[in-house]
């Protein structure tokens, strides 16, 4: 996002993590499954795969442990993108 000329602010989620509050308000509507990082450690010791969490579980994990939120996750006005999808991410930068 940087190299397109766009101003960033960023938070470490291992210094300052989201709370279950302010995941909540992130995910707001959308599939809790797709803001879970499906390559953490934690995420494969829990076998989150073969039973996924309710979404109220999910967040109470991800409020836990930092690494089971996939990343980036980039906010603008109402849009989300979630991960490394650089066409997303480009029609993010470039949007009014």
């Amino acid at each position: 996002m940087r190299s397109l000329g766009v101003q960033l602010q960023e938070r470490d989620l291992e210094k300052e993590p989201l709370n279950e509050s302010e995941l909540q308000t992130l995910i707001g509507n959308a599939d809790v499954a797709e803001f879970l990082n499906t390559r953490s450690a934690r995420y494969r010791d829990q076998g989150l795969k073969t039973k996924p969490p309710t979404k109220a579980q999910a967040i109470t994990l991800m409020a836990q442990d930092a690494n089971l939120i996939k990343r980036p996750i980039i906010a603008k006005c109402h849009t989300i993108v979630i991960g490394f999808d650089e066409a997303k991410l480009r029609a993010l930068a470039t949007s009014g």
